[in-house]
């Protein structure tokens, strides 16, 4: 099958233009509520890499992106860390368009015979949406998910034409916006419901919508049992109820309860759509399945999956990991300054770092403004010319501080990565030394911050949000 589009033969537009799954993935083989032909027990999230990996096998082998992650190819993967800066940014996140491509091909083999729904909120977790979603398009996404309308309406005027879910919250009175722009609004309350359902038939207009049930996270969505509401909502005037979903808490952990948690949040998914099908309804999407449920969860995938943070190649959490991932995010910075320190100065403010000896110690244009946390204050490293240099004293909002002591060749102009590759701390690292997840650190890359492209090794596109340069680039040129 070609890989850069829709399968047509399991999702395909009806003669009214509505998405919709073929029958033959709805019918009782794949119903909620009985799994398909496994062992009761979920496999692990290091048996269903394994799994994917060896379908991906040969594909990844051929890769640029493959080829960096399985062989360490320095050349590629060094790039910003080895040249100077070309260019007057002060810092940048570099992302490879190669590794993103390789991670949605890993993905799509973990996803096996259902359909991929990519989440790409938060700017595509600080990738940029703009660019990011038309490419995962062209790969063959078949649907994308975002937190809000005005992400989704970035996706559109990037170009996007494939079904797009908002998550979360829309207020009623764009009722008429989400139906111009054909987009698909979550329901999560009888009383939402009703106001949706009135906006669009005050406007004249039928709102796609998808029911979110509240199977364990406490946050949006139907109660389990509240089928009455459920139904309600999904027959009021000016709604056409396209799906069904949920949210899993824990899927991304090995702890027994854990899996427990998740087993009986699919039931209750389960026991809700057999509620409303025993009363005539239902649903042409069902989808419960987040980045760790695409892989170790593969019996609970359902019509979709969404995978988000695996996408940009960070795993879900440390126990549950699917292997062969490549991390798409290096952030780099310029080295402005380079000083020596005598023994007894001070760094940055509070003083809490001063020199122990002579210490070569250069200036990077980078800060807590821009991602790079406070918290690795005399904590992070960087990579400079391929080896680490850890930071002196306090981050500041714009700036930091590094040893070059043993970096000798360190001058101003040049160019470090200061996480997500080389010599640097990784994303994890990150994440780890600030008590945060992955997902918060390449989210909290800031706008000031442009994203530079890089396909095979070379800048192919940019996007500088201050200076207003958002540009959409056309598909074909990605």
């Amino acid at each position: 099958m070609n890989e850069t589009r829709m399968d047509e033969n399991r999702i395909h537009e009806n003669q009214s233009g509505e998405s919709r799954v073929d029958e033959a993935r709805t019918g009782p083989d794949r119903a909620c509520g009985k799994r398909a032909d496994r062992n009761d027990r979920p496999i692990s999230g290091n048996q269903a890499g394994e799994t994917c990996m060896n379908m991906r096998k040969n594909q990844i082998s051929k890769s640029p992106a493959g080829e960096n992650c399985m062989k360490e190819n320095q050349a590629s993967k060094n790039q910003a860390d080895k040249n100077p800066a070309v260019e007057t940014r002060r810092c940048w996140a570099q992302i490879d368009l190669d590794a993103l491509r390789h991670n949605f091909r890993l993905v799509k083999q973990c996803a096996g015979s259902a359909a991929v729904m990519a989440v790409v909120k938060a700017d595509a977790y600080g990738h940029g949406d703009a660019v990011v979603a038309p490419l995962l398009e062209k790969e063959g996404a078949d649907a994308f998910a975002v937190a809000c309308l005005d992400e989704a309406l970035r996706l559109r005027r990037a170009g996007v034409t494939k079904p797009v879910l908002i998550l979360g919250y829309t207020g009623a009175e764009n009722a008429a916006t989400l139906a111009a722009h054909d987009l698909r609004q979550t329901v999560f309350s009888p009383e939402y419901a009703a106001a949706l359902s009135a906006a669009a038939v005050r406007t004249g207009v039928t709102v796609r919508v998808h029911l979110k049930i509240d199977t364990g996270m406490a946050r949006l969505g139907f109660a389990p049992d509240d089928v009455e509401g459920a139904a309600r909502a999904a027959a009021l005037p000016g709604l056409s109820a396209q799906g069904i979903f949920t949210h899993f808490a824990a899927a991304d952990s090995e702890a027994p309860p854990d899996k427990e948690y998740t087993r009986r949040q699919y039931a209750l998914l389960c026991g809700m759509v057999d509620a409303l099908a025993a009363r005539g309804l239902t649903f042409p999407v069902r989808h419960c399945c987040n980045s760790a449920g695409t892989f170790a969860w593969p019996e609970y995938h359902l019509d979709f999956v969404r995978p988000g943070i695996i996408l940009y190649g960070e795993q879900p959490s440390p126990e549950v990991t699917l292997p062969g991932l490549c991390g798409a995010m290096q952030l780099c910075a310029v080295v402005s300054q380079v000083r020596t320190l005598s023994p007894g100065d001070a760094v940055s403010y509070g003083c809490t770092y001063h020199a122990p000896h002579t210490v070569r110690a250069a200036t990077l244009t980078i800060g807590y403004a821009d991602g790079y946390p406070r918290a690795l204050s005399s904590r992070g490293t960087v990579s400079l010319h391929g080896r680490p240099a850890r930071v002196l004293g306090r981050v500041c909002m714009d700036q930091i501080v590094v040893d070059v002591t043993e970096i000798p060749e360190t001058q101003p102009g040049d160019t470090a990565i200061v996480f997500g590759g080389a010599a640097a701390d990784s994303v994890a690292d990150v994440a780890a030394m600030t008590g945060t997840i992955g997902y918060e650190v390449l989210c909290g890359v800031g706008r000031r911050v442009p994203r530079v492209y890089i396909e095979n090794g070379a800048r192919v596109a940019s996007m500088d949000y201050l200076a207003g340069t958002e540009a959409f680039p056309a598909q074909e040129s990605l």
